[in-house]
């Protein structure tokens, strides 16, 4: 009997590319991703709930371990809520601004112009926390899941990418320390939450750092 005669197993759908068409495609998106930039500056412009649906169902696509897709989307655009969630994680961000932050860490942010004040949480029209699972329902009781971390490290990255691939914009945020998220949103205690991801248009006339990428050398290496 073969893999795809046995219960529960279905044939691969695989389309096979001609390589040149395989090279320009690796290009394209490239090309498409390296414009990619992250902004603290939204647009309240208002975006269809459907754009974030379709971006939170490519994140989904995502390979997990045992396939038990740890995560939850929590996707905002009340603006009482959203007005609540920037109180709190300016609350935060200031104990950590002022008492926390390694000498180490303020020396790499302070390029970047990064401050406790989050206006791109009440700015923006969405703001999208990602909840990673470090249990699961099992029968009447939890039972662990499996590389949950990074399970949903992919989907955060499939998130920015379809995010961007239709023409808004996102920003990765981790208010420290993360706890206030889940009572605020009342999960439950198993999920944490993971990033906080503000989605909209960019402001007219929005800033960003002026920076440039590690070169593919500095990143890779190869075992030719």
């Amino acid at each position: 009997m073969t893999d795809a005669e046995e219960p529960g197993f279905i044939d691969l759908e695989f389309i096979e590319v001609e390589s040149e068409t395989m090279l320009s495609k690796a290009r394209s998106f490239y090309e498409q991703m390296d414009r990619r930039r992250t902004t603290r500056h939204f647009s309240n412009r208002e975006v269809p709930r459907e754009l974030i649906e379709l971006a939170i169902r490519t994140a989904s696509t995502a390979p997990s371990g045992a396939h038990l897709q740890p995560w939850t989307f929590v996707a905002i655009s009340n603006k009482d809520l959203k007005e609540v969630i920037r109180e709190e994680a300016e609350k935060e961000e200031s104990r950590f601004y002022e008492e926390r932050i390694p000498e180490e860490w303020e020396e790499v942010l302070a390029p970047l112009g990064t401050d406790h004040v989050k206006e791109h949480i009440t700015e923006a029209p969405w703001v999208i926390v990602l909840f990673r699972h470090s249990k699961r329902e099992r029968g009447d009781g939890l039972a662990p899941t499996y590389y949950s971390q990074e399970s949903c490290g992919i989907a955060a990255g499939l998130f920015i990418s379809a995010i961007h691939n239709m023409g808004l914009a996102t920003l990765p945020h981790t208010p420290s320390p993360m706890g206030f998220l889940r009572e605020i949103l009342q999960r439950p205690k198993h999920e944490h939450a993971m990033l906080l991801l503000p989605v909209g248009y960019p402001a007219e006339g929005a800033k960003v750092p002026d920076l440039s990428r590690k070169a593919l050398e500095e990143v890779s290496v190869f075992r030719d």
